[in-house]
């Protein structure tokens, strides 16, 4: 999964989203954070201003919406050798956690867009869902 998601060039990416029905997700490191697996990810604190920002998703290419998310988060999770940790984190860290997570519960950011983003994507929308169905 995560050959995938960099492949994709993605900050992270559910298991869900390569057909998998395992509850983990990884995500993308930088200089300071190595690329990291959550296993059985329990969002423990959301918390701050409800942060208005813009995502986009792997399963919905094209499509980038302007989504409210708490600012702050911990998470709670088991690495890939089973071991458990807890994590903080502002801004980006805990978009992407909460990005992930939704995935695990089966929710995509069109679930969360606005109406009118909605309205804006809808032609993109209609074509995704049609070569979806194409296979």
């Amino acid at each position: 999964m995560l050959e995938l998601m960099h492949q994709a060039d993605g900050a992270g990416l559910a298991a869900p989203q390569v057909g998998l029905s395992w509850r983990m997700f990884v995500t993308r490191g930088d200089d300071h954070q190595p690329d990291r697996v959550f296993i059985n990810p329990k969002l423990t604190a959301l918390q701050g201003e409800l942060l208005l920002r813009e995502e986009g998703c792997l399963s919905v290419p094209g499509i980038q919406v302007d989504i409210r998310r708490p600012a702050s988060a911990t998470i709670s999770a088991q690495d890939r050798d089973a071991q458990s940790f807890i994590l903080a984190g502002d801004e980006l860290p805990a978009r992407i956690w909460q990005h992930e997570c939704d995935h695990l519960d089966g929710v995509l950011i069109i679930d969360r867009m606005a109406p009118i983003d909605r309205i804006a994507n809808r032609k993109l929308l209609k074509e995704l869902e049609a070569s979806a169905a194409e296979g």
